[in-house]
Order: C-alpha cells, then sequence, then structure tokens
C-alpha cells in the first residue's frame, strides 16, 4: 500500500493549540503529515520562517510521523516536491470556509490531482488566532490557554525586545 503525506500548510505566527489539534488529528489520519511553514509577502510576522518552524518542531517532537518544513512559493509546487497531493486546512468558522474554499478551487486548478482536506477545529478552539494572540501579548493579557509554553515565552521574549 502506498504511504500517504498530507501537507498542512500556514503561517503559523504564531502555532496556537488550535493549529496543534489539527495536526495531532491528521497524523492519526495520514502516514505523514508535513508541517508547511509558508511566508505570505503580505503579511508583517513577529518571527522569521525559520524561528517559527523551529517552534513548531519542539511542539510536535511527539508525533514520529510529524515533520517541520519552511517553503516561500506556491504550495502545490510544494506538494509537488513532496510527492504529495494532500493539502490538510483546519476551519474555525465560515469565513475560513469561504477563502480556504477559494484556494483550494485554485490548488485543483493548478493541479488536478491535489486534494484538500478540511478539517473542522475542536470548540475549544474555535475562535482562537494567531492575531488575537499576539494582540493579547500585547496588552499583557493571558495567553497560556492559547498556545505552548514555548511559544509564549518566546513571544514574551519578542515583547520585551520591543517587537510586539
Amino acid at each position: 500500500m502506498k504511504s500517504k503525506t498530507a501537507i498542512y500548510p500556514g503561517s503559523f505566527d504564531p502555532i496556537t493549540h488550535g493549529h496543534l489539534d489539527i495536526i495531532e488529528r491528521a497524523a492519526k489520519i495520514f502516514d505523514r503529515v508535513i508541517v508547511c511553514v509558508m511566508y505570505n509577502s503580505a503579511k508583517k510576522y513577529l518571527f522569521s520562517l525559520e524561528e517559527r518552524a523551529a517552534l513548531i518542531r519542539e511542539c510536535v517532537e511527539p508525533y514520529k510521523n510529524v515533520e517541520v518544513d519552511c517553503f516561500d512559493g506556491l504550495l502545490v509546487e510544494y506538494a509537488q516536491q513532496q510527492e504529495s497531493n494532500i493539502i490538510v486546512k483546519g476551519l474555525r468558522a465560515f469565513l475560513d470556509f469561504e477563502y480556504e474554499f477559494q484556494m483550494a478551487l485554485t490548488n485543483k486548478h493548478l493541479d488536478n490531482d491535489i486534494e484538500t482536506f478540511f478539517m473542522v477545529t475542536n470548540n475549544k478552539h474555535s475562535y482562537i488566532s494567531s492575531s488575537l494572540v499576539k494582540e493579547l501579548v500585547k496588552l499583557k493579557g493571558e495567553v497560556s490557554d492559547f498556545i505552548p509554553h514555548n511559544v509564549e515565552e518566546a513571544m514574551q521574549k519578542k515583547f520585551e525586545e520591543g517587537c510586539i
């Protein structure tokens, strides 16, 4: 039987418990999951690509079939390089679906073999976003329920350095 590799792309700036929920569940379904840290020129990032990847690697260490990579380009090209036709996306709300549906159709247009699997985020994480977490840190709010401890420490360091 052929191994199934799924790619979970995102900016993950920072990674949240909601993202980790999707990773954990995808790791139970697919033989191999690649968390692909993407670069989007339209976004202003708190962490560099390498910093985001390093934080995620710490978080996914318990999952033996999960790896972390970075890519700056078309997701379809990355999937082809990895010999994967599976993209996993997490959905929190209807607004996510509208955007992700558009992206899935575009990816399908670029490569008809690409399949996008939508996973609904666990209710307890459905309102969490990376933007919300960054705003809470900026305003000195409590974020430990939203992000892993290593990410909280890294964000606190960025705050102390004046990056947030």
